[in-house]
């Protein structure tokens, strides 16, 4: 069974520091690019960042370059997002998603695989 199940939202006051999870399982995690989006009260679904695993390339949107790093760790078969300076703009549900060799286009369509999300709230 296929799965992608993200933590580590919560609540955090502006300026300060939160990791996300994203553990799979049920597929082959090595050749698969994993993605974060984002989706916000009213909003459409942004995609935030992403790592190919295949070549560890990564990808960050302009929107969080600076603030958010990806990286990942094969082995656990986790994919990380550290987030730092967190703006309350940055409140949203985050999810994770893997595509078969993906190119990070920040695109959710076409995404193989989805996770069910974590609610990250910025307070001011």
């Amino acid at each position: 069974e296929v799965r992608l199940v993200e933590s580590g939202g919560g609540l955090v006051q502006t300026g300060g520091s939160l990791r996300l999870s994203c553990a799979a399982s049920g597929f082959t995690f090595d050749d698969y690019t994993i993605n974060w989006f984002r989706q916000a009260p009213g909003k459409e679904r942004e995609g935030v960042s992403c790592i190919r695993n295949h070549d560890g390339s990564t990808y960050v949107s302009d929107s969080v370059k600076g603030r958010f790093t990806i990286s990942s760790d094969n082995a656990k078969r986790t994919v990380y997002l550290r987030m730092n300076t967190v703006k309350p703009e940055d409140t949203a549900v985050y999810y994770c998603a893997a595509d078969l060799f993906g190119y990070c286009t920040g695109d959710a369509n076409g995404m193989d695989y989805w996770g069910k999300g974590t609610l990250v709230t910025v307070s001011s």
